[in-house]
């Protein structure tokens, strides 16, 4: 996952902080030449670690600091305001257009996730009650127009197309489209190279002089680390781009770009790509990002991707049945076809506080949810709401049936009962008390 290497120092960095208990100038020194050089590890550009390193210092020495009881967590506070700021502070919002459509230029280089990431923008401002409108202006990458149409259709955002028609006047005709249609956000996807060229900019430059766009939004894959920077210096000089989209942050990325692309161009970062599929767009939250940098979770994102992707009509039936202790495999079902649409399991427990360290050597299997769900598609209807009828021979039925075991049948079965128990136990004795409780799932 992202940030984990770095992370893990700067946590053993404020380890030996905090065991210290009363500070002096020199241990803040040696602590803050330490989170330099895991900054440095983490590819996040020298002069950007230079400067991080000498503002915390700066405040860390102080009086505030020193004479506090809890020193050690004062610069922590520190650390966690001062990445907080080089990232940009506070989330940045799309620039809005007085009267529509808002016109949404999205640029970079071949490869960086343009295309997808059209997409992936489109639903996720169709899911905020706007009608965007997607536009194919890669008129050079083969495929690279079906490959767009393919992915608004998967998003249910429409399509503007005019085949190799040359790109200005696709935009121009694209705009009048909208507003003849109703769209009040224009996307548009321009093309890429593998490297930046005169062909390239002069293009793109041409299109921004001719349809004005509200946003410049510069796509750069985050695994490159601080080519990602140099990229997104290169166009904003020659482009003026107004924020960045930082694509595969789920990704083993050291997260440099993240740390040094404000401080470089001056552009904040609008949103992260952290998976493959088309709802895995977020907003970026500075401060979310640096909680989670050190290794304080972000709950807040966790809710809101809980209240975005959960059905909470449902959510409500299966815990009051919980409470009833009248459960079935129907319901299991249910909330495992939730749990799938917030993610990797891996990603969601990261975004709990102090869970990252834990999660660090542990093997999540997603598949294993995969793997219980077909045991229970493999049950007759009767036998999911009646889970006592299942005998011996229906357990070979059902682990033929899903391509299972009979022993993985009985493991699913027994960790079901034991839920009963448990809801069995809870009954009558409180909410207070239910809420501690653990499923053995």
């Amino acid at each position: 996952m992202a940030f984990e290497g770095l992370s893990e120092k700067l946590t053993a960095a404020f380890k030996r902080l905090k065991s210290k208990g009363k500070l002096n100038e020199s241990d803040v020194k040696e602590a803050m030449r330490e989170v330099r050089l895991a900054l440095l590890e983490a590819d996040v550009n020298y002069k950007v670690a230079k400067s991080f390193t000498n503002k915390v210092s700066e405040r860390a020495i102080g009086s505030e600091v020193m004479e506090s009881l809890t020193p050690a967590q004062m610069v922590i506070k520190i650390v966690n305001e001062e990445l907080t700021a080089l990232m940009g502070g506070s989330d940045a919002q799309i620039a809005k257009a007085s009267s529509p459509p808002t016109i949404i230029m999205l640029c970079g280089l071949q490869g960086a996730g343009k295309t997808t990431h059209a997409g992936k923008l489109g639903l996720m401002l169709k899911n905020q009650g706007h009608r965007p409108l997607l536009v194919a202006c890669d008129i050079y990458r083969p495929a690279a127009i079906k490959q767009l149409q393919v992915v608004g259709e998967k998003a249910g955002v429409p399509v503007f197309e005019m085949g190799k028609e040359n790109p200005i006047k696709i935009c121009k005709a694209a705009i009048s489209h909208a507003k003849d249609y109703g769209n009040d956000m224009v996307i548009i996807d321009t093309a890429g190279r593998l490297q930046i060229d005169e062909v390239l900019m002069d293009e793109l430059k041409n299109i921004k002089e001719e349809i004005s766009p509200h946003e410049i939004l510069l796509v750069v894959d985050s695994m490159t680390g601080q080519e990602a920077v140099n990229v997104a210096k290169s166009f904003d000089e020659l482009l003026n781009i107004t924020g960045v989209i930082l694509t595969k942050l789920d990704g083993d990325t050291r997260g440099g770009a993240a740390l040094s692309v404000k401080a470089v161009t001056g552009k904040p970062i609008k949103f992260a790509g952290i998976g493959e599929k088309l709802q895995d767009l977020e907003i970026f939250h500075p401060d979310r990002m640096a909680s989670r940098i050190l290794g304080m979770g972000d709950v807040l994102t966790l809710i809101e991707d809980a209240q975005s992707k959960i059905d909470q009509k449902s959510a409500e039936k299966t815990a009051k049945k919980m409470l009833q202790n009248k459960l079935d495999f129907n319901d299991l079902l249910e909330q495992f076809n939730q749990v799938k649409k917030m993610g990797p399991l891996k990603n969601v427990l990261s975004k709990m506080p102090g869970m990252d360290k834990q999660l660090k050597d542990v093997d999540i299997d997603d598949r294993q949810i995969d793997r219980m769900m077909a045991i229970i598609l493999s049950m007759t209807n009767e036998e999911r709401e009646k889970p006592s009828l299942i005998n011996p021979s229906r357990k070979r039925r059902i682990a033929q049936g899903s391509g299972m075991k009979v022993e993985d049948v009985n493991r699913l079965i027994k960790q079901f009962e034991q839920a009963q128990k448990l809801m069995k136990q809870m009954k009558g004795k409180g909410k207070r008390r239910f809420s501690g409780m653990r499923m053995p799932f």
